[in-house]
């Protein structure tokens, strides 16, 4: 029988989408993910794991995309046949409810990346040693 170190063992991923959900490291759940809004740190605040393989790219971009465009795209059309309002109220209202809900996702998205890259070992994270 082999012995397996705890480097070689599966790494859960739910756990780890939800720590990056929460912008926090998704080994330890505790040390910040991100320095800034959007710039992930070089390893980890409190549990030291390297968090520099991570590469996050476009994906966050697209899926808030994608996500913010599904679901007010049909409101848009609900609130427009319902109520119809004035088309400046209108935009104004959707064009600060489509930032609001961008800016709130992105890092989460990016966090979540993040932590299934690391749960799945991507990108250099399953490496051992240096």
């Amino acid at each position: 029988m082999t012995d397996i170190t705890s480097q070689d063992q599966d790494r859960d991923l739910w756990p780890a989408i939800f720590k990056g959900w929460r912008c926090k490291c998704p080994k330890c759940g505790q040390g910040p993910l991100l320095k800034g809004y959007l710039t992930l740190r070089t390893s980890c605040a409190v549990c030291q794991e390297d968090l520099s393989p991570a590469r996050a790219d476009d994906g966050p971009a697209y899926l808030t995309i994608l996500i913010v465009g599904h679901l007010m795209a049909p409101l848009l059309h609900i609130v427009f046949v319902r109520y119809r309002p004035e088309p400046l109220v209108l935009f104004s209202i959707f064009a600060v409810g489509c930032l609001a809900l961008s800016l709130y996702l992105l890092p989460r998205l990016k966090g979540m990346i993040v932590g299934i890259q690391w749960a799945r070992k991507m990108h250099g994270f399953g490496r051992k040693g240096p």
